[in-house]
């Protein structure tokens, strides 16, 4: 589905010479330079996006319980997950599955994922 102001991979293929900005009065450049066909250089359009933050998030497992089970919760409760000990960990980027991996030890006080898996589009549901 286009809208019409989609960027096509064929954008991101440009060579680096295809980066000249144009200088301002300041000297400062005023941003990358339109090609003959009005487009901007596609690596100006990627290092664009390279800044935009993305929240990772690595489920073990989820659960689901009433309230009132809930709100008798206390220290030392032990919440049993959906998940089987050793089973891959779903990781998401913004909300949408990416990935599989596993939970790992990175240093004595900090867990991390290593992802075993990297789910294509077409193999994502939703």
């Amino acid at each position: 589905m286009s809208t019409g102001n989609d960027i096509g991979l064929e954008e991101f293929a440009s060579t680096p010479s295809d980066t000249t900005g144009t200088a301002g009065q300041d000297g400062k450049a005023a941003g990358p330079e339109p090609r003959a066909d009005g487009a901007t250089s596609g690596i100006s359009q990627m290092e664009a996006v390279y800044d935009i933050p993305v929240k990772i998030t690595a489920v073990i497992g989820t659960a689901t319980m009433p309230v009132s089970q809930l709100l008798r919760l206390g220290r030392g409760a032990v919440v049993e997950l959906d998940k089987k000990l050793g089973e891959a960990v779903d990781i998401y980027a913004n909300n949408r599955l990416i990935a599989r991996g596993e939970v790992v030890v990175v240093d004595d006080n900090h867990i991390g994922v290593t992802m075993t898996e990297i789910l294509s589009s077409s193999t994502v549901p939703g």
